[in-house]
C-alpha cells in the first residue's frame, strides 16, 4: 500500500494488506477473514444426567442436528483477536 501525508499524519492510499504489512501495523484498520464450519453432531452414545428426573441416561443423537453458531461466534472472534493483539503488545 502506498503512503501519503494528510494533516501531518502518514496514511496509506488503500488498505489492501488489511492494516498489516510485514507483520507490523500500518495504522490502518485491521481486516481479516474468518471461516466457520458447522459444529457437528456427535453420533456416539454419551452418558448424561436428566436434571428434571435426576436420573442417569444415555444420550444418542440420530441424524445431523448441527447448530448454527454464527450468531454466537462474533464475541468469540472479537475476544480472540483482542487477545492476539494484547499478546503482541505485551511480548514485543
Amino acid at each position: 500500500d502506498s503512503y501519503y501525508l494528510e494533516n501531518e499524519n502518514i496514511k496509506t492510499v488503500s488498505n489492501n494488506n488489511g492494516g498489516i504489512l510485514g507483520g507490523l501495523s500500518t495504522g490502518m484498520p485491521l481486516i481479516f477473514s474468518v471461516v466457520i464450519k458447522p459444529t457437528p453432531s456427535i453420533a456416539l452414545e454419551q452418558k448424561t444426567v436428566n436434571i428434571k428426573d435426576m436420573k442417569e441416561e444415555i444420550l444418542k443423537i440420530n441424524g445431523r442436528h448441527d447448530a448454527c453458531i454464527v450468531p454466537r461466534v462474533l464475541p468469540v472472534i472479537e475476544s480472540i483477536a483482542a487477545l492476539a493483539i494484547l499478546d503482541e503488545i505485551i511480548f514485543t
